[in-house]
Order: structure tokens, then sequence, then C-alpha cells
């Protein structure tokens, strides 16, 4: 199982080709989170600081992270959106010191303002919830070359648990991201990655609905993100975000087995062995 990013311009890791550059990788990767947030369900707060955040990107790469997640606004359920001057001055020092690190950077935003501002500085691919919600979006990644994830979110964070209904989940949102990918191709993106979106504007039934139905199809690379989320605590009864990683890896080593590019976690390390560990015990010859 090999999967691609394809970029305009240059992209740590990757091998120059006709059109541009390409970061390939063998089996699931992860993509560490680094909110520089105050109010981010798990860890607002812990790397609100520039030198905090950078620091904690820089071990999150060395963990073992393919990319690392920079982002300044909370999406968790109910998050009031924070204005674009306000999420661009905590993402824009962040990016452009991991980046000038050799750290492949995502920017993870709803807005192509702030989109554009994090590219300007360095980062290598846009990680956009809201599935292209911002119809400027796509122009800003065509334009500059650069990798975008889609991923699904009904209306916004402070209202998409509100949201939650569907006569079928699999089919509404696999439908969703088809639709957003083909948006995003056909105005000369060069890559595009699906995220179904857990725990966005879902209730746990949708999902596990979700994840049972890997490989979604979308014919593109997915991208999952349950990291620490409310579902695996109403399921295992841990109440405390940060004491969810193990109900996390059980989840993303499920999403693994059936084809999922990257897994988004704030647990970088323990997500690596594990992922190396699942894939020695599943893959011939991986020895």
């Amino acid at each position: 199982m090999t999967f691609a990013l394809h970029a305009r311009r240059p992209l740590p890791g990757a091998s120059a080709d006709a059109d541009g550059w390409t970061l390939r990788w063998t089996s699931t990767a992860v993509m560490g989170i680094l909110n520089v947030t105050p109010d981010s369900f798990s860890d607002g707060g812990r790397f609100a600081g520039t030198e905090l955040a950078v620091d904690h990107g820089r071990s999150l790469a060395a963990a073992g992270a393919l990319v690392v997640d920079v982002g300044g606004e909370s999406t968790r359920p109910g998050a009031e959106p924070v204005d674009p001057a306000v999420e661009i001055d905590r993402v824009r020092p962040v990016v452009a010191a991991l980046a000038a690190s050799g750290v492949v950077v995502s920017v993870d935003t709803r807005r192509a303002e702030v989109a554009a501002v994090a590219i300007g500085v360095g980062a290598h691919i846009v990680n956009d919830v809201s599935g292209l919600a911002d119809p400027e979006m796509v122009a800003v990644c065509a334009t500059a070359g650069v990798p975008i994830v889609v991923g699904h979110l009904p209306g916004t964070p402070a209202t998409m648990q509100e949201a939650a209904h569907y006569d079928d989940v699999v089919a509404e949102v696999t439908g969703a991201l088809r639709a957003a990918r083909d948006t995003a191709l056909a105005a000369g993106v060069p890559s595009v990655l699906a995220d179904p979106g857990i725990g966005f504007g879902k209730t746990s039934a949708h999902n596990i609905a979700l994840l049972r139905s890997m490989p979604l199809e979308v014919d593109a690379p997915i991208v999952v993100g349950a990291s620490r989320k409310g579902f695996i605590g109403r399921l295992t009864g841990v109440a405390e975000a940060d004491r969810r990683d193990p109900g996390t890896l059980a989840v993303h080593l499920f999403a693994a087995q059936r084809g999922a590019a990257l897994v988004r976690a704030h647990d970088v390390a323990g997500h690596v062995q594990a992922l190396a560990m699942d894939w020695a015990l599943r893959e011939p010859g991986s020895m």
C-alpha cells in the first residue's frame, strides 16, 4: 500500500517530478495535532505561545509525524468562530518557524485568507475541515499549487451537532467528499485527501458507521481524525479528553487496517509505534 501527495511547490522529503514534487509513504502515517488556541477541547492553551508551539511541533516531527497540523481556531462542538486576524496572528509565526525547520506543515483552517497567509510563510498543505465552505479556498490552493484535505462538517462548529441528522450517513458523507474532491481538482488543486469528519456533526452511531464502512468510496486518500474525541469518552466511560489515547489508538488502528492514509493524533509517539507494529503483523515481507 503506497500513498502519494502531489504539490507544485517544494515539499520536504518529496521527490521532484515533471510537474512538481511528490511525497510518498507506505502504510498509514501520522498527522500530528498542534493547536495554538486557548480553547481546544483537549490541549487548549498548552501551546498558545509561539515558542512553546514551535518546540512542540518540532517534537511531533521528531517523534515521527509525517505532517504537523497547525490550527488557530478551535473546532470543538459549540466553539464560536475566531476573527480571521486573530487566527492569522496565532498560526503565522508557528507555521513559518516549523516550515523553516524542514517540517511538513499543514494549516488547519476553514478560511481562504488564513490559508493564503499560512501558505505564504511556508505551509505545504491546507486542512479544511469544512469541506470548502469558503468558496475562495480552492482558488488559493490551486494558485499556490498546494494539496488540500477536504473534511466533512455540516454547518459550523457552533451548530454542527444540531445538524447531526442523516438518512444514510455513509452515502451522504461520501457523496459530499466526492463533490468537494471534484471541485478542488477541477479548479487545479494538485492533490486532494478526504476526511469523513469523525465527531463533526455526527453521533457516536454515525462515527461507528463511517469507520465500519472504510475504505470509503471517495477515490482519494482518507484521513481519519478521532483523537480524544467525545464519542470515545461516551463509549468507554472516560470523561477526561487527555485520558482517551488508548481508545484513540484502537480507532486509528481499525482505520489503518481499512486503508487510511493518515491518522490525525495528539499522541504521535504512541501512534508511530503502534502503527509500525500493526504493519509488521499484517504485511508479508515487512520484517
